[in-house]
């Protein structure tokens, strides 16, 4: 497989169920096949609800749901990750998943976009930057253009973006990481 048919994986940076990130996940991955990249989508709902214990620290390599996802990150070269605005910042559950993957080869020159949503003003702006910084730690390389939906429930609404804005810089963003 080249570089160019490997689907770009969309995390879904969140474990609530039915969540307003996967469907801007499922939104976002419309949009990239509509410019023919394949994608697909990894959503943290899915995690073992014990990955916790059972797949990191001395039980790495020991929980095989999780050695599935371990095991396709390690094939990815290009992520979309949809974040939610968690008190100030991403999801926990993101950040231990991040944790729980091998140090400090699953990131490293890889390259991923950014999209951030909230119901405040900022669009999880401070929430991309904690994960930005994390990622430059990790040797990640992270496209300029992080879009921020702030007050996304006044402007999604069954499979529709209303704001003209967010469309075009979701749309920008999709083409950069394609060709990044």
């Amino acid at each position: 497989m080249s570089l160019s048919d490997q689907p770009i994986v969309i995390i879904v940076g969140t474990n609530r169920p039915d969540s307003m990130s996967r469907k801007i996940a499922e939104y976002y991955q419309d949009i990239l096949n509509q410019l023919n990249a394949p994608s697909l989508i990894l959503d943290l709902v899915h995690l073992p609800h014990d990955f916790t214990v059972s797949a990191m620290y001395e039980n790495i390599g020991k929980n095989e749901k999780f050695n599935g996802l371990r095991a396709l990150l390690e094939q990815t070269n290009k992520f979309v990750f949809i974040v939610p605005e968690y008190n100030g910042s991403y999801p926990g559950v993101l950040k231990a998943f991040i944790d729980g993957l091998p140090y400090p080869n699953s990131f490293s020159n890889k390259k991923a976009a950014l999209v951030g949503l909230s119901s405040n003003t900022q669009g999880a702006a401070i929430a991309m930057s904690h994960l930005n910084d994390v990622f430059s730690y990790l040797g990640m390389n992270t496209l300029a253009l992080r879009v921020k939906l702030a007050q996304i429930k006044s402007h999604y609404s069954e499979k529709v973006i209303s704001n003209a804005l967010y469309k075009e810089l979701l749309e920008m963003q999709a083409e950069q990481i394609i060709r990044f």
